[in-house]
């Protein structure tokens, strides 16, 4: 394996948490909140663009790690889930950011812990259990299918979020 692929590999299996056992998924995921901490940190319209060119740049990395280790879809490989994790928490920063409310409640682990914890099972049961409309999108070609179930499954927790958020309304701070 030359030098590129060797890094092409260490960032699609999440910086070395994608070798991480049990659950290198569930690491990867991990990564991913701290990825959402940093982009809370940012304007919504900032958290949303990284948001999504995170996952556009995923898509030939995750490709390329499949050809590089000859599997497809292979266990190791946590990119996916790492840009995913914001997803889930975007409904809640358009919602925040449409409805006036700081954002600091979403960095405040003492008023927030609620919303990570539930975004966090939230994405990886769907992740994992991959029902409909989830499961068809893991049967696209390459990088693409290694990443747009993660992707759908980010944005059904983070709808079933904002339903939890139209019935408890985030506090405000």
């Amino acid at each position: 394996m030359n030098t590129s692929d060797k890094w092409i590999l260490f960032i699609a299996e999440g910086f070395g948490s994608g070798r991480l056992r049990p659950g290198p998924g569930t690491w990867g995921s991990g990564l991913g909140l701290g990825l959402t901490v940093l982009l809370l940190q940012l304007t919504p319209t900032w958290f949303g663009v990284i948001s999504i060119a995170s996952v556009a740049v995923s898509v030939p990395l995750c490709g390329a790690g499949e050809r590089i280790l000859r599997k497809a879809d292979p266990g190791s490989i946590v990119l996916d889930e790492i840009v995913a994790m914001p997803l889930v928490f975007l409904p809640l920063v358009l919602q925040g950011y449409k409805g006036g409310h700081s954002l600091g409640y979403l960095t405040n682990p003492i008023q927030a812990w609620p919303w990570w914890v539930g975004g966090f099972v939230l994405f990886r049961t769907l992740d994992i259990w991959k029902p409909w409309p989830i499961r068809p999108f893991q049967y696209l070609h390459g990088g693409l299918g290694v990443v747009a179930d993660d992707v759908v499954a980010a944005l059904i927790a983070g709808l079933i979020l904002m339903a939890a958020l139209v019935i408890f309304s985030i506090p405000r701070v």
